[in-house]
């Protein structure tokens, strides 16, 4: 892991940079708490850079990757309150307060600007495969896992692993009448990505489910179902985020039970059936 500042790397490397990554160092430097949370995408566009520059930066800076500088400049620009949660905490907050009232507003806001259309068109596509793949890593992992427990109530052949080489593996054996769901908060893990990869070039289709819908996994998918929760923070626990997209899960699994007609009910009762068994 880089061990020294970020913002004293960039002054005491910055003679050796070129002119395009001069500009990318005097706007962090002059705006460093601006420059954490949003995506490569934004920050290139706001500076007017290309984002293969912004890359090119970190790694001149001694960086692995841009995502890795951008961890290290927040760790010194952004209070360790707002490395836990996603937005400021002011002292005498009350903790449950703040962190439902995120929740609240990321879900009214992710309510309001939902595309109805698209959602349907998902749960379409999702209804008609002969294989559904449900991923995602790290946090996004238990979401995938939700959609695994709901959509396999369906009928729907789904293909669930919380292990990344074994997701990598099921990518493997996509095909053309495959659907995968994607699930990524930021949509710029190099993992994620290369799961995106293998699916796409099996000619399996993708939706993806992100906080960023202009990043590089969004670029790749067929459809892309946005969560409205700001910028997709670097290093916040991103908690209104997963609550949205919990809700989402519900309502894709809804709009699929609704194509499915009969047969995802009988295939629902008869699960509900089983289970009612086990209960005393």
């Amino acid at each position: 892991m880089h061990e020294a500042s970020a913002i004293y790397t960039i002054r005491s490397q910055y003679s050796s940079l070129s002119a395009k990554e001069k500009q990318i160092a005097d706007f962090i430097l002059e705006n460093p708490k601006e420059s954490v949370n949003p995506s490569i995408e934004e920050l290139a566009e706001r500076i007017g850079i290309s984002e293969s520059t912004m890359v090119r930066f970190a790694k001149k800076l001694g960086y692995s990757g841009y995502q890795r500088f951008r961890i290290a400049l927040a760790r010194e620009t952004i209070s360790a309150q707002q490395q836990l949660f996603e937005s400021e905490v002011r002292e005498g907050d009350d903790i449950a307060d703040v962190v439902f009232k995120h929740a609240c507003t990321t879900l009214e806001e992710t309510h309001a600007t939902l595309n109805r259309t698209l959602i349907k068109e998902a749960a379409s596509l999702m209804a008609k495969s002969r294989r559904l793949l449900l991923l995602g890593l790290g946090g996004s992992n238990i979401i995938a896992l939700d959609a695994y427990h709901k959509l396999i109530r369906t009928g729907l052949v789904c293909q669930y692993s919380g292990d990344y080489h074994l997701q990598l593996m099921l990518a493997s054996q996509a095909g053309e009448e495959d659907t995968a769901l994607l699930i990524s908060h930021t949509g710029s893990n190099h993992d994620t990505l290369s799961l995106a990869e293998e699916l796409k070039g099996n000619g399996c289709r993708l939706i993806v489910l992100t906080s960023g819908p202009r990043s590089a996994l969004a670029r790749a998918a067929d459809l892309v179902i946005a969560i409205n929760a700001g910028h997709p923070s670097v290093v916040a626990e991103s908690f209104s985020a997963r609550i949205a997209s919990l809700a989402l899960i519900d309502v894709l699994y809804i709009e699929i039970l609704e194509v499915l007609g009969d047969r995802g009910f009988e295939h629902l009762n008869k699960m509900r059936s089983v289970i009612a068994k086990r209960r005393i």
